[in-house]
């Protein structure tokens, strides 16, 4: 009999950082962590790869134009929720454009935060990738109990 393969959802975040502070966009109206902060992001479409799926995400939300060199691959962290899940976080070193919010119908606030004084509303993943990206550690764990 043959064995079924796990299935993984991906998704795929953008960290903007400038003067120590990193911009987080405070989820609204999407039925999952409404009221937390989080960083533009989502996930991967059908045959998209997750370079892809960043730069479109940023477009989407933030209304920038990205390129593959405009982004550094930082960290990946497998986490254990209702299904497991690997998220991947880019340094976007640079863009075109100015950051503006693309989507007020799920994001009720897109602002620049201290590095060192998040949000206590953060979703706590995205907090945790966030500590581990200064420390440079590049992979995490979360929900594994």
């Amino acid at each position: 009999m043959k064995k079924e393969r796990l299935k993984i959802t991906p998704a795929t975040h953008l960290i903007f950082i400038k003067d120590g502070e990193v911009l987080l966009s405070r989820r609204f109206n999407t039925g999952w962590k409404d009221g937390f902060y989080s960083v533009v992001g989502g996930h991967l479409e059908e045959k998209e790869t997750v370079l892809q799926a960043t730069i479109r995400e940023g477009k989407e939300e933030a209304g920038i134009d990205l390129k593959d060199d405009d982004l550094k691959f930082t960290h990946v962290i497998h986490r254990l929720s209702d299904e497991q899940r690997v998220d991947f976080f880019f340094l976007v070193k640079n863009w075109e454009g100015e950051i503006r919010n693309m989507e007020p119908d799920k994001c009720d606030d897109l602002n620049w935060f201290d590095l060192d004084k998040l949000p206590d509303n953060m979703v706590p993943y995205v907090r945790q990738a966030i500590a581990n990206i200064v420390k440079n550690i590049p992979y995490s764990q979360e929900g594994w109990g």
